[in-house]
């Protein structure tokens, strides 16, 4: 199901029209290539050095858990395109969320940001959510909001960072700064230097391998119906950028369940019929970008689905269990051993792995004194 937004592109003061090279004007360099333009900036968070090396800070220190045990990072792996290799996470609190850990790469870029929440646009929105959300408890800090504060107060780091990060605010600490910081930190993780990328888009013949080309024409083809939900620059048909004058997401049912013979998910992940109330919603999930998937298993809404081939295959089926709410994208196909492996050379065509190294996501407190 596609749904618009209708965002419209204002002036340069909200959206940044530049290439890799080009300063916005609180001067912030964007470090992408030239042929992808930047993610859409909101007014009210402008972008600046100071603001991201602050947000990198907060998304490595557990400070912001409850118990000082858990960051954005423990669920949110560089290593791993920004996921964490486990079906679903658990929360401080030994609260398992129902939901796989979904990569942050190029978050910016998504309109909407959780699997099936069509209310969680904007990053600054969203982070409040694993610190403060209730049900399941992640970084179990509802209540604690002044306990956050003080601890962030003391640590001699963050006082000049904030003020750095926020002039105009006089370098206050309080929930306002510390999502938008994290919001500018997560808006720089972006992922356009795979083999893939250079193949098609940087001019590079030969970066990718014969056997990758020959997946990469099953995978756009009508006979496997892949690049439906998986197409355009990202790999999905949930895109926004701020040369783009509308937003486009759209969910889907792939066929996981069926737990009454009339497409019933489990009760804690019914998909957008969550927020919708609809019927015709059940099972519906945002589409995952398919860039680095060669380090993100496990893989669907639940990590269900534990390896790359095993993904093929689930297509293949046609799904594991169609109900009357399955994607009518999902006809089912046959691959030959060749064609599967060709498939899978060209999702790995997809991992970029300096974005998985790149020192400018890492970890800052490992290299403190």
């Amino acid at each position: 199901m596609r749904r618009s937004l209708g965002l419209l592109l204002t002036t340069a003061a909200t959206f940044f029209l530049v290439t890799a090279a080009a300063r916005t004007e609180q001067g912030y360099r964007w470090h992408i290539p030239s042929w992808l333009p930047p993610p859409v900036v909101p007014a009210d968070n402008p972008m600046s050095e100071a603001k991201v090396e602050l947000g990198r800070r907060l998304f490595y220190d557990p400070r912001l858990s409850a118990d000082g045990t858990m960051s954005c990072a423990s669920c949110h792996e560089q290593a791993r395109a920004f996921t964490d290799a486990r079906p679903t996470p658990s929360g401080v609190t030994g609260d398992v969320h129902p939901r796989n850990a979904m990569s942050l790469a190029n978050a910016g870029y998504l309109p909407v940001l959780t699997w099936a929440n069509p209310l969680q646009t904007r990053l600054e929105q969203q982070a409040l959510v694993p610190m403060f959300g209730e049900s399941p408890v992640e970084m179990g800090m509802a209540g604690r909001e002044q306990a956050l504060f003080d601890r962030l107060h003391r640590e001699p780091v963050y006082p000049p960072l904030f003020r750095a990060a926020f002039p105009e605010r006089e370098g206050i600490i309080d929930l306002g700064t510390i999502t938008k910081a994290l919001a500018a930190f997560e808006r720089t993780l972006v992922s356009a230097g795979s083999p893939y990328d250079r193949y098609r888009y940087g001019g590079e013949p030969n970066a990718i391998s014969a056997s990758a080309k020959r997946g990469e024409a099953l995978f756009f083809s009508e006979r496997l119906e892949c690049f439906h939900c998986h197409g355009g620059v990202h790999l999905t048909d949930s895109l926004v950028h701020s040369r783009k004058p509308f937003a486009e997401y759209a969910f889907h049912n792939t066929g996981l369940y069926d737990r009454d013979g009339k497409g019933a998910y489990p009760a804690d992940n019914t998909g957008l019929l969550e927020h919708s109330g609809r019927a015709d919603d059940m099972g519906r999930f945002r589409t995952p970008s398919l860039r680095n998937i060669e380090l993100t298993a496990p893989y669907m809404h639940d990590g269900s689905i534990a390896t790359l081939e095993e993904v093929i295959a689930h297509y293949e089926a046609g799904g594991r269990a169609r109900g009357p709410n399955t994607s009518p994208f999902l006809p089912g196909f046959h691959l030959s051993a060749g064609e599967k492996q060709d498939l899978v050379a060209f999702l790995k065509s997809l991992t970029d792995r300096e974005f998985a190294s790149d020192p400018r996501f890492a970890d800052p407190w490992k290299a403190s004194p």
